[in-house]
């Protein structure tokens, strides 16, 4: 019976990993996590791999074949703390039931606050005090997570507009050398939006994060159960002034506007 010409072509399988592959990635995984337990235990600063490795029943020597430096391994826990918080930023702002008067934006927000003071050793090795000679690498796993948290802010807080209508945002007087800035920055996932709307972004980054910072480092403790309250009622009121800036009514594009 001759095949169907139009049925779909079928993908090649993937190639089993090796015995030796798997054993290395189970291995990986459990130094990952005994240095997050590490963390959790000790905060950011006191990581050591030596430390790590005691904790497995290992050497350093031996530890050295998964990673061969201390900075190897911050990079892949920094790396993973993000792609954990933007997990759970995402999965806040898509499996909250819909409600009109909590917009998702205030959803993912809250989702940030709920993982930061639920992994606040984690939260610190992000935001806190950079460890002693650690140094990311330039477009690394970690720039990479860095931008995939940005793109779920940037839909939830930006997703109901057009380019045209961020464009046009309200930014009082952004000077000169600050659009320019903007305007040639390097290409990044916030490069898709215009500089009105990048600096809108970074401003609403800034209020967010600067709450949970506080929180997270005890700063606002004084207020006790309260703090919920007042992030969720900054975050409505944050929100509300960013789409206030933007203008409501749909602008048409510039190819729309030569076709008039």
């Amino acid at each position: 019976m001759p095949a169907d010409e139009h049925a779909p072509p079928v993908p090649p399988v993937p190639p089993v990993p090796s015995l030796r592959q798997r054993r290395r990635a189970v291995a990986t995984q459990e130094i990952v996590d005994a240095a997050e337990r590490h963390i959790t235990e000790h905060g950011p600063a006191a990581l050591s791999l030596r430390a790590v490795a005691r904790s497995l029943g290992m050497s350093v020597q031996a530890l050295y074949h998964y990673f061969p430096d201390r900075d190897a391994l911050v990079t892949v826990l920094i790396a993973k703390a993000y792609e954990d918080l933007a997990t759970a930023v995402q999965t806040a702002a898509d499996t909250t039931p819909p409600d009109p008067a909590v917009p998702r934006f205030v959803i993912a927000a809250e989702g940030y606050r709920r993982w930061a003071i639920s992994h606040p050793e984690r939260f610190q090795l992000l935001y806190g005090t950079p460890l002693r000679s650690y140094a990311a690498p330039v477009e690394g796993p970690t720039t990479r997570a860095v931008r995939q948290m940005s793109m779920v802010f940037q839909r939830v807080l930006f997703g109901d507009f057009t380019p045209e209508q961020l464009a046009a945002a309200d930014t009082r007087t952004l000077s000169p050398a600050f659009r320019a800035r903007l305007e040639h920055r390097p290409a990044d996932d916030l490069a898709t939006l215009p500089p009105p709307a990048t600096a809108l972004f970074f401003s609403a980054w800034g209020h967010m994060h600067g709450l949970v910072v506080l929180e997270v480092f005890g700063h606002t403790a004084f207020l006790g159960d309260h703090q919920a309250e007042i992030f969720h009622m900054a975050m409505c009121d944050l929100l509300t002034d960013i789409h206030r800036r933007i203008p409501a009514v749909r602008i048409p594009s510039s190819q729309e506007r030569r076709q008039e």
